[in-house]
């Protein structure tokens, strides 16, 4: 019987090979014929060699994370097959170009069917150059599943300018075709998963990073300036393809210095700015940083997370810098810490890391991962809810008001809810002194202790208003669980995945997911927390840095941890797993 719409794909090669273009191509066409689709890549930090492979889960339900198993698998090199052959679920197939040099019997002794076609001579007789074996061997993939070529042909259209005439399109499409046919006509009739398309469906494929960009677009984002480092450069790709429709100003800087102090200046000037970096070049800002807290500049920054500490990986994903940006810079000051785990999320926290940047005069970071910024998710155009978008620009004085100033302006000025009356630069009734001193009410240096008190005083304050703002910990699956899974970031979906797949089982589960961690939701975490019967904190890192965070602020310990540190990302039925091993152990 066949297996409809549930599957996952896999192409891998060496870097170079085009694995990760002609991933991002297929799940195109996939989204596009209304499945729902989840693809992650895994690339080695090099230009050339190496293993990398792109993947892709399709279902025709909203997936979340990605699965072990798999039902395709495209080698570029005999690598991709030696790597994943355990990962093969039986009946599943690989699409391999004829001569390579495999034992066929190592793959049927396992139940895989192996797909020899002449790849290489089909992409040199029909399209002119080999090089379009990828082209071809994504088309018998889709022969073999039933896909209807017309999502194929589409995708090849837009990658080469949509111009039906183009030599390089129609040579693609006529590789494409004759591959699609050989797959559908000797392979398809014998395997048994099948891609049926959802009609009348409209869905958007879109990463974690470019869901925080269009959010700050959404917001009114008119200035990023940035250093390009691995996995934040996304963010900044999307905004440039775009800035000249949407007004923004996209600077690469020499270095994360220069970037955050740009970022500074365009924020002081009076515009919605940030910067979009990883842990290693958040490190470099971190004096700036200080610098936009006590001048109360607005600023928002983007944090990628990658697997430290130093270079540490590059290309790989972690949950590390939680504590980091909670406490970074010299002295105190206030900031906020959105830590959003889906795409839905990442939109929101870019349009709202602004609002809470003005309105309370401080830096607010956005924390994702490798995982987040560059896994693939198709979801329905309407889970971005431009309606929800609210510009809240805080205290900021007009021309009129300043018009009306009968006194010196006081940028600083000491006020019951800590935040001072912002100026745009340029009123001559708004003129202001700004120091990375401590200062008076007017920005002049201070070194007088009761002012000192009365600043830093202000300044905290903050912390108790923008906790007002702060959504509370979202917990999914019912309130009387037997066991509470708790994560935060981008460990949502798998987390999720996991929750599924537990309660099919018969076990009451229930997520505490935290999507925004500073100032933090002390109130709503003791709620739960404080009642739940069993709790497993699950964090992609060494030390369950949330798990801290939870102790720290309210007292409750979380003793049953899941860590995971090794650079890649959880699945949903890795962790359901575990969690049925720490239940037989009474955890």
């Amino acid at each position: 019987m066949a297996v409809i719409n549930d599957m996952t794909f896999k192409m891998g090669g060496e870097a170079g090979q085009g694995a990760d273009s002609s991933g991002h191509g297929f799940a195109k066409a996939l989204a596009r014929a209304g499945l729902y689709v989840y693809g992650n890549q895994d690339y080695m930090s090099r230009i050339r060699g190496g293993h990398n492979f792109f993947q892709i889960r399709v279902n025709e339900r909203d997936i979340q994370a990605s699965t072990p198993g798999i039902q395709v698998l495209m080698p570029l090199d005999l690598m991709t097959v030696t790597e994943h052959l355990d990962e093969m679920v039986p009946g599943s197939a690989v699409i391999m170009d004829a001569p390579m040099k495999i034992d066929d019997s190592r793959l049927t002794s396992r139940g895989i069917k192996p797909i020899r076609v002449p790849l290489t001579e089909i992409a040199q007789r029909e399209g002119g150059n080999k090089i379009m074996m990828n082209t071809a061997s994504l088309a018998v993939a889709a022969g073999l599943v039933d896909l209807p070529f017309e999502f194929i042909e589409q995708v090849i259209l837009d990658n080469f300018g949509n111009r039906k005439g183009s030599a390089i399109a129609q040579a693609n499409i006529a590789v494409a075709k004759a591959a699609y046919d050989e797959g559908a006509r000797e392979f398809g009739p014998d395997f048994e998963f099948k891609l049926k398309p959802i009609p009348n469906t409209h869905r958007m494929l879109i990463n974690g990073n470019q869901a925080i960009a269009f959010g700050a677009a959404a917001a009114g984002c008119r200035w990023i300036s940035m250093y390009p480092m691995t996995p934040a450069t996304t963010v900044t790709e999307w905004l440039a393809a775009h800035h000249k429709k949407l007004g923004i100003v996209v600077k690469e800087c020499e270095d994360e210095i220069t970037a955050v102090l740009m970022a500074i200046g365009a924020a002081h000037s009076g515009v919605r700015a940030m910067t979009a970096t990883s842990g290693g070049g958040l490190s470099l800002m971190v004096e700036a940083i200080g610098l936009a807290a006590i001048t109360e500049t607005p600023l928002v920054v983007v944090d990628a997370m990658r697997g430290g500490p130093s270079t540490g990986l590059p290309t790989r994903t972690e949950q590390s810098d939680l504590q980091f940006v909670i406490n970074l810079s010299q002295g105190e000051f206030p900031r906020v810490v959105l830590t959003p785990g889906t795409v839905e999320e990442c939109f929101q926290a870019g349009w709202r890391a602004f609002n809470f940047a003005e309105k309370y005069q401080i830096p607010v970071f956005i924390l994702t991962d490798m995982n987040q910024s560059n896994a693939i998710r198709a979801i329905d155009q309407d889970r971005f809810d431009m309606g929800a978008v609210e510009i809240n620009r805080g205290d900021l004085l007009t021309d009129a008001d300043l018009d009306a100033l009968t006194e010196p302006y006081l940028r600083h000025k000491l006020t019951a809810n800590g935040i001072s009356p912002r100026a745009m630069p340029g009123h001559p009734n708004g003129v202001m002194l700004t120091t990375s001193d401590e200062h008076f009410e007017n920005g002049q240096a201070v070194e007088e202790v009761e002012m000192r008190i009365l600043q830093m005083d202000k300044r905290m304050r903050k912390l108790d208003e923008a906790a007002k703002d702060i959504r509370p910990p979202l917990l999914e699956g019912p309130e009387d669980a037997d066991l509470t899974l708790v994560g935060w970031g981008t460990t949502y979906g798998p987390i999720h995945e996991a929750r599924l797949i537990l309660s099919a089982d018969g076990l009451k589960v229930n997520h505490l997911h935290y999507h925004e961690v500073w100032p933090f939701p002390s109130a709503r975490t003791e709620e739960v927390l404080g009642n739940a019967r069993r709790v497993i904190d699950i964090e992609n890192n060494y030390t369950g840095q949330l798990a801290l965070v939870i102790r720290m602020m309210t007292g409750i310990d979380i003793p049953h941890k899941i860590l995971k540190y090794d650079g890649r990302p959880f699945t949903g039925e890795d962790l359901a797993e575990k969690v049925r091993e720490g239940v037989l152990i009474n955890v």
